[in-house]
This record gives structure tokens, sequence and C-alpha cells, in this order.
């Protein structure tokens, strides 16, 4: 009987991209993969080390799997992802529990490395080759639903924000050929994907590599040619690569939805100089009317950091009345986290953690006025929603509109005198209520689209 194999992916999309491709490999070569990492032979961990959070998230899970594995339940351990590749020796040498830990440089290697743990030398496996030529294009076993699917159109960074580690663990800025993109769309929508969501590190800076040029929206119009795909959603949009080309793109096709993600982290010049990044108020104030002028309806979503090193008082409010000002849609706020060898974490004027957790509080209520406000705004509306699943608690239908990302967006909650809702259909909800960031409705127009 083969070897059963699980995965507990953590973190980003991007690194869920990166697990669907080690599981495919895995799944051809013969081994049997289970849903339920806890009743696997071998689980894998694929890790995100992006900020203390998510490192400690990878760390308690992988002690789950230690116990599991100390009670005989499960036989190996395999650890992989950007934890893995940013604390190398630290995982092997802590965490005795794992079997094999995996930089990403070795993620097409993942079925000879369990191959190898699985011969039981007692000895830990450590693969950690060049990330640079990791293939970005391989086949892909789709852990999403059905009608949806993440195209991640390149890998690592260049941006090298003074708070960031991703360049360090993921390898500079690499581009995957249009071409390339094109087919792995085509043969996602072919499997049953209606809306692609685009995503990369800085997704305006796809092309600058291998074409000289940013080609973000030439890829966007090329995957708007292929038939049956519905929806077309871009995120992580780096604010001073935005150009009206790219904007124009997004208001002339239908089936580019209109959402950006806009990670802006602060407002104040100052504050964004020593993250080493460009703007100031005056240039997003500026920026975000263009969206929204060069866009109309689009929903804007961004990224807010509090408590960078230095961040007065002053600046702190100043970045409150921006965001009150801004109206964003749809806002995430984290408190700053010093992370090893980047520059902010030895700056001076660190702040303490309740400092900065306060703050991040602070914007998070000011941003649940907004949404409360622009969701009853909605009320009595029709919009179009895709059908995810059924909640069972709730006796009711949940899914999303174009204005919701998946996994970090709100849903809508309906329901439907048809009794069984297809995950993937399309629907006319009319919204009758809300509930914090989600909406509550009923099915005003059973036809699909």
């Amino acid at each position: 009987m083969s070897l059963r194999v699980g995965m507990v992916s953590l973190g980003c999309a991007k690194n869920q991209v990166d697990a669907e491709r080690m599981l495919y490999k895995i799944r051809e070569a013969g081994y049997q993969l289970v849903g339920d990492a806890a009743l696997s032979d071998i689980v894998i961990i694929n890790t995100c080390g992006f900020i203390e959070s998510a490192k400690q998230e990878a760390i308690d899970t992988i002690l789950e799997f230690a116990a599991l594995k100390n009670e005989g339940r499960i036989k190996k351990i395999v650890v992989t992802g950007c934890l893995a590749e940013r604390y190398r020796e630290e995982v092997a040498k802590l965490i005795p529990e794992a079997d094999a830990v995996v930089g990403i440089g070795c993620n097409g290697d993942i079925v000879s490395i369990l191959e190898k743990i699985s011969q039981d030398d007692g000895e830990t496996v450590q693969a950690f080759g060049e990330k640079e030529k990791l293939s970005l294009t391989d086949d892909r076993l789709q852990t999403t639903l059905s009608f949806f699917a993440y195209l991640k159109i390149a890998e690592g960074c260049d941006n090298c924000c003074s708070y960031c580690a991703i360049p360090s663990i993921r390898g500079k800025f690499r581009s995957v050929p249009m071409e390339e993109l094109v087919s792995e769309a085509e043969k996602l929508v072919r499997n049953g994907v209606r809306e692609l969501i685009v995503i990369a590190q800085d997704t305006t800076r796809y092309g600058t590599d291998i074409y000289g040029n940013p080609m973000l929206p030439e890829l966007l119009k090329k995957l708007c040619e292929i038939d049956e795909l519905k929806w077309i959603r871009v995120l992580y949009c780096y604010p001073e690569r935005v150009t009206d080309e790219l904007l124009e793109v997004m208001a002339s096709e239908d089936k580019i939805v209109k959402y950006m993600d806009l990670p802006i982290q602060h407002c104040d010049g100052e504050i964004l100089r020593r993250m080493n990044r460009s703007g100031d108020e005056a240039s997003l104030r500026k920026l975000v009317a263009r969206i929204r002028e060069k866009v109309p309806g689009i929903i804007l979503r961004t990224t807010i950091m509090t408590g960078f090193p230095g961040e007065t008082e002053k600046q702190f409010e100043r970045l409150a009345e921006f965001i009150n000002d801004m109206e964003f849609d749809r806002l995430g706020c984290f408190a700053f986290s010093p992370e090893e060898d980047t520059p902010a974490a030895g700056m001076e004027g660190q702040l303490e953690d309740d400092v900065k957790e306060h703050r991040a509080e602070v914007i998070m209520d000011q941003q649940m006025l907004i949404t409360v406000r622009k969701n009853s705004e909605l009320i009595g509306k029709t919009i179009e929603v895709v059908t995810e699943s059924f909640d069972r608690y709730g006796e009711c239908y949940f899914g999303r509109s174009a204005a919701d990302a998946p996994e970090i967006d709100g849903k809508i909650f309906f329901t439907s005198p048809e009794k069984r809702q297809v995950p993937g259909k399309f629907v006319k909800i009319k919204i009758t209520d809300m509930m914090d960031y989600d909406l509550i409705g009923e099915v005003a127009d059973e036809s699909s689209k």
C-alpha cells in the first residue's frame, strides 16, 4: 500500500501555489494524498515566515504534528516553505521531530526527499537549492474551490522595503513568460476555473525583468481573450507603478473585476522614506483620486502598518485622518514586526508592542465604521454573487461578489428557494441586511451566467 501524504499550507496564496505544484508531483509519483493531514503517514508543513505572528503559527503547527508523531499517529514530518528557507539549520536543530527541512529551491525535489526519509535512516534531511532556478511553471493540483484559482505571474521581489524579509527568502524578482502564463490559465479554465486571481509579490512589476517594460496590462488583455473565463482579479499592486495604461485596461475589459489591492503601508513621507518606499500623503491622495476617476466604482483594498520605528503620535494621527478621508473599501492593518536581518529591525525609535498594537486597533475600529456605512448603502440593491457553499449552521448559502477576494474579504450569506445551489454558480442576490463585514440577502434571479 502506498504511503499516505497530507499537507498543511500556511500563509499567502503565493505559498499555496507552491504547495499545489508539490502536491501534483507527489500524486504523480504514486503516493496517496489525504485531506486530513493528521491521518497521513507523512505530513508536509508548508510554512510562512514573513512576520512574527506567521512564524509563530508555523511553529505551533509543526509542534502539533510533532506531538502526533511522538504518539505514533504519523511517521514523518517535512517542513517546507518560507520558515524552512529562512531558518534552515535552526529548524532542524530546534525541532528534532522534523525528518526533512526543505528550502524553496528544492520544492521540485519533494518526491526524492519523501523517498529518502521513507528509508528511515534516522537523520534529518536538509535540502536547500538555488531558488532562482526553481521552475515556476510546473503542473499543479488545484486546492482551491474548483471555480477559482491563483495565477502566480512572478516570484521574488526587488522592492527591498526596509521592514521586509521577502527578498532574502524568495530571491530576486522573476517573471513567468507571458505565453506560459496564458497556457496555464487556459488549462485552469478547461478544468472549470471561472475566476483567475493574478498574484505576485508585486504584480505591477511584471515583465520588467524579461521584457524591459511593465507588461501587466498586456498580460491582462491576453487573459481576457480566454473563453469561459468570467472574472479576473488583480492583487498586490505597488502604488508607484500603477500606470494609466493599467487603469485603462481595468476600466475597459469587462472580465477584469473593478478591484485593486494597493498596499500603501503608510501616508507619512518620512516614514515611507525610511521604509524604502516612495511617495507621501499628497501623492497618495492624488493616486487614489486618479484610480477612482479612471475606474469608476472600483473597490480599493489596502494594507497599513502601524508602529514603524520612530512613528510619532502626530504621524499616526495623520495616518488615521488619511484613512478616514480615503474611505478604502477594504483594509488590513498590522503592527510593525522587527524581522531579523532587515534594516528596520535595527533602526532607532523602536516602539513598545502595546503601543503598536493599540494603534493598529484604532485603525481597524475606524475602518469598521467605514465598512458598516458602505455595507449599509448596499441594502436593497441587487448584486452578482458566485456561490461557494452551504452553511449548515446558518441554514443558508454563501458566496462572494466581485468586490470580495477569497479568504481575505467578506462574504454574502443568502437564502434560496432552490434546494441546491451549485458551487461556482453565479446568481443575483438582493441584499437585505448586513453583519459586520458580511452581507445578507436572498436570491433575486435564479438565472446563472
